[in-house]
């Protein structure tokens, strides 16, 4: 991940408002530590702060048309770029970086070229020949951008808000999936897919046509020039990413480079679920594994650090992000600079437990489409931030546009939890990657529970934050919660704590308004806390608040005809799922 920053229309452009760019872009080091540069033209400035991971030697930003004329300051990867490029035969390259092709296809198609990239991005591009200039933001929205207003009539981006929060008035996040283009003056939507309109698909589902796209989706971010490896958590998600890129990674060019043995790497709290589990893929798929280990304390100490990188404080976000956020400065001592990553997959299938309780596939399809259109919030904001932190890049296959496309046009019905059929959830998913002659992962691994991360590190983890926040926040501070934020109240000790150290960091109302709000159970919208009155009653987002589901959800499966319980043990359990799988498909 690189760090940008771009201003446009600036009252003062002195060698002291150069100065104050190069401060502001200074604060985005940690995304790209690799290089900086800066690009001034009249009232406009581009800077970037790079993260070298493909064409390290001669891909520093911003970057250029043949006669520079057009400027681009990028932040991202752009997996098509060399197809790309043989479309654009007539222009004249002066890098490798991928990146370069958005300067060329501007050039060539105007602003109607977004859609072409096949890629994680935000960019800013200024037309020097008409001073005019164009920001967007890719589909889901994996890499951040914000979006911001000065007094002075300038507007401004940058990849992330404390670049610009003190020198806007307002800002916002850019919304993913649009443009803004300065000779329309405004935003608008370049990703219109299907499903963004919430109708309910028709197409069948078919096991061979998923798992194919899912494989495109890895084999195509292992491109890299720089080494890298895998996040495994050992939960499905993450697991199918480790062991595909294991499959494909002797055929890949990083192979060349960095050998054919995959490096993976975990966190947790001793004895935590998801070290032993990972420890297990990781031994089945021959790959070079890394264990980290971390306690409580050393994640309560870390929370002001880590609130200040993620910049939110939405509860599970924050959860989440202690952990990645430590196991990422790990992961970059041992001099690894990009790793692949589960994210998105929960959203795209309806893995969260909450799931279990939709009451028909027309709600549950709409609630997996709020899901993605709230990823650049939550997950993606997530992993791309406490990554990015230490300078790290994270990539998510399964937030592919292309998969995405064909996972979200199947009907829901195949992905609606079915315990009488042999379906748990993300079923398909499993379904696809169940192959008896050649494996991807053992039966147990494949159909294992979902965990969400901040309970899988250790459950002890979110038990150890909730006393640390009780101790530290009074009855009396949350019960005048609501005269103190007003917006967005926090409705729990652990929710104030963090709501006041986001506070010292990002004291602007327009700061606190790009946090998301709202009730939630096991990390549902708040219209899906309406499918169980219980939930009302336990409004946690951790996966575990999922009443009569976590850990106790498969333990017993009905048998339809008379209504007996007939599994006793979770190996019979996996054995019972994968006879039922087979015989529906």
């Amino acid at each position: 991940m690189c760090g940008i920053l771009a201003v446009f229309g600036c009252v003062d452009n002195s060698q002291v408002k150069r100065s104050r760019i190069i401060e502001l872009s200074r604060r985005l080091r940690h995304r790209g530590p690799d290089w900086s540069g800066l690009h001034c033209h009249g009232d406009c400035y581009l800077a970037h702060q790079r993260l070298a991971i493909v064409d390290p030697a001669s891909g520093d930003q911003p970057l250029y048309n043949e006669d520079k004329t057009i400027i681009v300051t990028v932040n991202g990867e752009i997996y098509n770029h060399m197809q790309l490029r043989e479309t654009l035969k007539s222009h004249q390259f002066r890098t490798g970086s991928d990146c370069e092709v958005i300067a060329h296809l501007y050039e060539e198609r105007g602003e109607e070229f977004v859609d072409m990239l096949d890629g994680m991005f935000s960019f800013v591009l200024l037309d020097t020949r008409d001073n005019t200039f164009i920001a967007a933001r890719d589909a889901i929205g994996i890499t951040p951008l914000y979006m911001g207003w000065g007094l002075d009539g300038s507007i401004w981006f940058a990849s992330e808000m404390k670049a610009i929060s003190d020198d806007c008035e307002r800002f916002i996040s850019f919304p993913p999936g649009h443009l803004y283009s300065s000779k329309q003056g405004g935003l608008r939507r370049w990703y219109n897919p299907q499903w963004f309109l919430e109708k309910i698909p028709s197409t069948s589902y078919d096991p061979i046509v998923l798992r194919n796209a899912f494989e495109k989706a890895v084999l195509k971010r292992l491109m890299t020039d720089v080494p890298f490896g895998v996040l495994l958590s050992g939960g499905l998600d993450s697991s199918l990413v480790a062991s595909v890129a294991c499959r494909y990674l002797a055929e890949s060019e990083a192979a060349c480079q960095w050998g054919s043995q995959l490096h993976t790497f975990c966190v947790g709290l001793e004895g935590s679920p998801d070290l032993k589990a990972a420890r297990e893929v990781a031994d089945y798929l021959g790959t070079r594994h890394h264990e980290f280990h971390f306690t409580v304390q050393e994640g309560i100490d870390a929370l002001e650090e880590v609130i200040y990188h993620v910049e939110t404080y939405d509860v599970t976000t924050v959860r989440a992000s202690t952990p990645m956020f430590l196991m990422s400065r790990k992961i970059k001592s041992l001099g690894v600079k990009m790793v692949l990553s589960g994210e998105g997959s929960d959203e795209i299938f309806g893995g969260y437990l909450y799931f279990h309780k939709a009451p028909n596939k027309e709600e549950f399809h709409q609630e997996t489409c709020q899901k993605i259109k709230a990823l650049h919030l939550y997950d993606c904001l997530r992993a791309n931030k406490s990554t990015s932190a230490w300078g790290v890049e994270a990539r998510v296959p399964f937030l592919d546009k292309e998969f995405i496309k064909i996972a979200m046009d199947i009907d829901p019905e195949w992905k609606m939890i079915r315990p009488d059929l042999g379906r748990i959830e993300k079923w398909i998913l499993r379904k696809a990657f169940d192959d008896d002659q050649k494996p991807y992962l053992p039966k147990h691994i494949l159909y294992r529970q979902k965990e969400q991360f901040s309970d899988g590190v250790g459950y002890s983890w979110i038990d150890g934050l909730k006393d640390h926040t009780n101790k530290e926040v009074t009855d009396a501070m949350l019960m005048h919660a609501s005269f103190v934020y007003p917006e967005n109240t926090p409705t729990t000790k652990e929710a104030y704590y963090y709501r006041a150290i986001f506070e010292k960091f990002f004291p602007k109302n327009a700061a606190r308004s790009t946090v998301p709000g709202g009730p939630s159970v096991a990390c549902s919208t708040a219209k899906a806390v309406e499918w169980d009155a219980e939930w009302s009653k336990n409004p946690d987002p951790s996966g575990r608040a999922a009443l009569g589901i976590h850990a106790a959800a498969y333990e017993e499966a009905k048998d339809v005809k008379n209504g007996s319980f007939a599994i006793d043990s979770p190996q019979k359990l996996v054995q019972g799922i994968a006879e039922k799988a087979a015989a529906v498909v």
